[in-house]
């Protein structure tokens, strides 16, 4: 495969993306492709939609293997509680043809969602603007 100038680009900015924002990037992921994945069960385009299936359990098992124990301390527990019922719906949901399942999970994750978005959007609101700094080296004046 080739990759193009935007293919590198969307790769740099993901690798160098705020970890807020990877964290909104996969529960968005994760919810199309949930979505996407009980659109093509509809259609019985079965294949399609294990490969959407898959996609949502990989975002979900990325948001669960980032959680920071130590730090997260009980929010964290939760959070991986949270994430492994989900998967288990999901899988269970694949097996029984429980649309139901499927949305109730999405629902899960659109609620998370919105939580990250006021958190990442109120934690940019209240941070402090940036403070100049001046140094003096030799001749020149450094600002920061």
């Amino acid at each position: 495969m080739v990759e193009t100038g935007a293919d590198t680009y969307q790769q740099v900015s993901f690798l160098t993306s705020d970890p807020g924002k990877l964290i909104l990037l996969c529960y968005r992921h994760a919810i199309l492709n949930l979505r996407a994945a009980k659109d093509e069960y509809q259609l019985s385009n079965y294949e399609a939609k294990a490969k959407h299936l898959q996609k949502a359990l990989d975002c979900i098992g990325e948001l669960n293997s980032a959680l920071d124990f130590k730090r997260g301390g009980p929010i964290a527990k939760s959070l991986d509680a949270l994430y492994n019922y989900m998967m288990r719906q999901i899988l269970a949901a694949d097996i029984e043809r429980d649309f139901k399942a499927f949305e109730e999970v999405v629902a899960m994750l659109e609620e998370l969602e919105s939580a990250w978005e006021e958190i990442t959007s109120s934690k940019n609101a209240t941070a402090p603007p940036p403070q100049i700094i001046s140094a003096t080296a030799g001749n020149r004046k450094w600002s920061v």
